[in-house]
C-alpha cells in the first residue's frame, strides 16, 4: 500500500510503499476512506511534539470500511464504516483510567503518534477505541468530526455553562464548535488574524454573531474563551476580555510561550485551563450531537500524494474550514 511518512522533523512527508498490516487481536485492518489533516499532524512533521515514534505515518481523523478483523474483534463486521480518533489506546489500570480520564493516561496511546495513523491507504486500529459514525454525514465530512468536531466539545464543555462564547483562531474545530454552540443555544463571537477577511466572514456563516480581530472588542463580555490557535499571546488577550469567574481555555495540544501579565486580568476569579486529548466518552457523546445538529462541514480535498501541500497550506493559514486526504 502507499503511505505518506514522517522520517525526521521539518524533512516534510516521504512516499512509500509498505506492507498492509496484519490485524492482531481485537484489531481492525481500515480501508481509508478519508483522513482530516490535523494541525497535531502539522507539529508532529514539524517535531513540535516530543516522545513519538519515527518513521510513523500520521493522520488521526480517520473514515474506514473494516476490511478484516482480528481475533476477538466483535464490535464491527466487515464492510461497516468506522472512525478513528487521537486516542488510540490506554493501559486501563492507572488511576486517570479507573476515574473516567482516560485522556490523561501516562501509558496512552495516540493514532498518527505512537501508531501508524491514516496517510496511508490502509491503518490498524484497536476496536475499543472506534467510533460508529452518524449516516448523515459523507466520508469527508465525518473525518474532520474525530480530531476538530471532538476537541472542540471538550474545549467547549469545559466551559461549563457560559453563554456568551468568545472562539479565537477560526479554523477546522472552530467551524464545527461554533455551530454546536449555537445549537446549544449559546451566543458565539469569533476572533481571527487581524485583517483576515475570509476567516471573518466564514464564522459569520457558521453562526457567529461577530468576527473581528484578535486585538478587538466584542460586543459584549464574554463569560469564557476558547482558543484554538497555537499562541501564546492570545491567552492574555482573552483574559482581557472574560467576565469575573469567567473561563479561557486552551484547546490545542502545543502553543506558544504565554507571555507574562498583569495579575489584574486573571483576578476576580478567572481562571485558565487546558485540554489534554478526549476520551472516548467524549467522541460518544459528540457523535450524538453530531447526528442531532446536522453539523456543516467545510472542508478541502487533497490527495494522498498532495498531504504535503495540505499541512502547507494548513501551516499558511489559507485554509477555511478543514483539509481532507482522499486516498
Amino acid at each position: 500500500m502507499r503511505a505518506m511518512r514522517v522520517h525526521a522533523p521539518r524533512a516534510g512527508l516521504v512516499s512509500e510503499v509498505v506492507a498492509v498490516p496484519e490485524p492482531g487481536p481485537r484489531q481492525l485492518l481500515l480501508r481509508v476512506c478519508a483522513c482530516g489533516v490535523c494541525r497535531t499532524d502539522l507539529h508532529i512533521a514539524d517535531g513540535e511534539l516530543a516522545g513519538g515514534r519515527l518513521p510513523v505515518t500520521p493522520g488521526h481523523e480517520i473514515v474506514g470500511c473494516v476490511a478484516a478483523a482480528g481475533p476477538g474483534a466483535e464490535r464491527f463486521r466487515v464492510g461497516d464504516r468506522v472512525g478513528v480518533p487521537w486516542l488510540g489506546g490506554t493501559c486501563g489500570t492507572c488511576r486517570y483510567c479507573r476515574s473516567g480520564r482516560e485522556n490523561l493516561c501516562d501509558g496512552a496511546r495516540f493514532t498518527g503518534f505512537h501508531l501508524d495513523g491514516g496517510y496511508a491507504e490502509f491503518a490498524l486500529a484497536d476496536e475499543a477505541y472506534c467510533l460508529a459514525i452518524p449516516e448523515a454525514y459523507a466520508d469527508e465530512e465525518a473525518a474532520p468530526l474525530l480530531c476538530a468536531g471532538l476537541i472542540g466539545y471538550r474545549t467547549l464543555a469545559m466551559a461549563g455553562d457560559a453563554q456568551a462564547i468568545g472562539i479565537y483562531g477560526f479554523g477546522a474545530a472552530a467551524h464545527l464548535v461554533a455551530q454546536v454552540a449555537r445549537h446549544q443555544g449559546r451566543r458565539v463571537f469569533a476572533f481571527t488574524r487581524p485583517g483576515d477577511a475570509q476567516a471573518q466572514a466564514f464564522a459569520l456563516e457558521c453562526g457567529a454573531h461577530w468576527a473581528g480581530a484578535s486585538g478587538a472588542t466584542p460586543p459584549e463580555p464574554l463569560d469564557a474563551a476558547l482558543i484554538f490557535a497555537p499562541v501564546g499571546a492570545l491567552v492574555p488577550a482573552a483574559l482581557a476580555q472574560v467576565v469575573k469567574g469567567g473561563t479561557v481555555v486552551c484547546g490545542g495540544i502545543h502553543m506558544s510561550e504565554i507571555p507574562t501579565f498583569a495579575y489584574s486580568l486573571l483576578w476576580g476569579e478567572r481562571s485558565i485551563r487546558s485540554v489534554a486529548n478526549l476520551t472516548r466518552a467524549d467522541g460518544e457523546a459528540f457523535m450524538r450531537i453530531a447526528a442531532q445538529a446536522r453539523l456543516r462541514v467545510q472542508t478541502v480535498a487533497y490527495g494522498l500524494a498532495q498531504a504535503n501541500e495540505a499541512l502547507d497550506d494548513l501551516r499558511a493559514g489559507r485554509l477555511a474550514g478543514a483539509a481532507v486526504l482522499r486516498p
